[in-house]
């Protein structure tokens, strides 16, 4: 799992860049009232990264009620009820785009990642996942690799040398070092 201060701090500013100063659509409502929404399945697929999404709701607003019906790593269904949410509307319409947008993108990777899974059982064969992943979510879409089934390879620059042809080639190339035996 992720830090939690760390998932805390991002999603701060996944907020910040979404509401800004202020959400004006939201805030000219002139309604306070408690709603109840739910997060249904669109189609079927791996779930990942649900409680990390729904982290938004406690930064907005703690006192908003989660149900949730799902964790991570279930397999489900089109049409099927992930969590409810309870609380005031209006933060709840503050935080649904980066909440859903977040579930989406995480689901997407783990279910993705569960499929090709499911093509190498048996082989001997680990899926592993890369660097390439998108500025600023790199915990986040490592983590969805490891719900869906597969590994994590390095995490960053810092973990192990991999040598790859950009390097070779601003190297010069690789010269068989000779042995003093």
């Amino acid at each position: 799992m992720i830090e939690p201060l760390f998932i805390r701090k991002k999603l701060e500013e996944f907020l910040l860049e979404d509401i800004g100063y202020q959400d004006i659509t939201t805030e000219s409502l002139n309604v306070e009232k408690t709603v109840t929404g739910e997060i249904v399945s669109k189609e079927g697929g791996v779930i990942a990264g649900l409680d990390i999404a729904l982290t938004v709701f406690e930064i907005l607003d703690p006192s908003v009620k989660v149900q949730k019906l799902k964790k991570d790593g279930i397999t489900v269904t089109e049409g099927e009820i992930i969590c409810r949410i309870q609380g005031n509307g209006k933060v709840i319409l503050k935080g649904e785009r980066v909440m859903l947008n977040l579930l989406q993108k995480l689901s997407g990777i783990a279910t993705t990642t569960s499929k090709y899974v499911e093509k190498i059982r048996g082989t001997g064969v680990r899926l592993l996942d890369t660097r390439k992943t998108t500025p600023g979510l790199r915990a986040f879409e490592k983590y969805a690799v490891k719900v869906g089934g597969g590994f994590n390879h390095r995490f960053a620059l810092y973990d192990m040398v991999m040598i790859k042809d950009n390097h070779i080639a601003l190297a010069g190339g690789i010269k068989k070092r000779q042995s003093n035996r």
